[in-house]
């Protein structure tokens, strides 16, 4: 299959690691739709995609919403073409130690991170099925291996790898790969959201962080979005099951 026939879906894509994948998908040829809970939000990433010579809609869905989700799948299968690219990439931070963490913390993390990659995977499965060819890649994160304050977030993104594995197993012989990318420290948003939190200037939080990585530098969205563009590709297709680590050197 060639690239101009897949049709991508990336959540959380208006902003940070979601919008870097979504401008590679769309720069290696895929139609892609850019999903986040604020339609409007996408605009911008959409206009990019298609200054540059692509094809691109925004979609606003809340991936935690079991009827959403069915209908903006349905939605894009519509304006662009069934999907058999799915990368879910939405996500939220709640963190918090465990003796100040709310239930409604700890149920917003799992609900768009966990249930969130459910209900897209069990949506655009049944397209990638019907072409017996398809690749899903979700975002899991170093803090799988457990970081504190975060039993929430550490709890999702580990949940997601054995998700991601149960997927590769189920799917595999009808041509769709499913893998994780785990990334490690990635300048956005997010992170410079957790150094306010910290009461932390970004650039010490970044530089006392950096001195950890073996690669000596912070990763960008675009790191991510490369290793993404591989996991997706035809020449993907004996890679399933997997969860790589972007994260500028060896995790344990």
């Amino acid at each position: 299959m060639s690239n101009a026939q897949r049709i991508a879906i990336v959540t959380g894509a208006a902003r940070g690691i979601g919008a870097a994948v979504a401008r590679r998908l769309a720069a290696d040829g895929m139609a892609v739709a850019v999903l986040d809970l604020d339609e409007t939000a996408c605009g911008a990433v959409v206009a990019e995609i298609e200054q540059a010579g692509g094809r691109a809609i925004a979609v606003g869905a809340d991936v935690a919403d079991e009827a959403a989700v069915e209908q903006a799948v349905e939605r894009v299968a519509t304006e662009l073409g069934a999907p058999n690219v799915l990368v879910n990439n939405a996500g939220v931070l709640r963190d918090n130690l465990l003796f100040k963490m709310s239930v409604d913390d700890w149920d917003t993390v799992m609900n768009v991170h966990l249930r969130g990659s459910f209900l897209m995977s069990r949506a655009v499965q049944r397209h990638m099925i019907e072409q017996k060819w398809g690749r899903i890649v979700s975002l899991s994160s170093t803090s799988a291996l457990g970081n504190r304050g975060q039993a929430n977030y550490a709890a999702a993104k580990a949940g997601l790898q054995g998700f991601t594995k149960t997927l590769a197993f189920e799917l595999g012989k009808f041509g769709v790969t499913a893998n994780a990318v785990a990334p490690g420290f990635i300048e956005t948003d997010m992170t410079a959201a957790t150094a306010a939190r910290m009461g932390v200037p970004f650039e010490d939080f970044k530089k006392a962080v950096v001195a950890t990585i073996p690669v000596a530098r912070a990763g960008q969205p675009e790191d991510i979005a490369h290793t993404i563009s591989f996991l997706t590709s035809e020449g993907a297709g004996f890679v399933s099951g997997q969860v790589i680590y972007v994260a500028g050197g060896p995790k344990n």
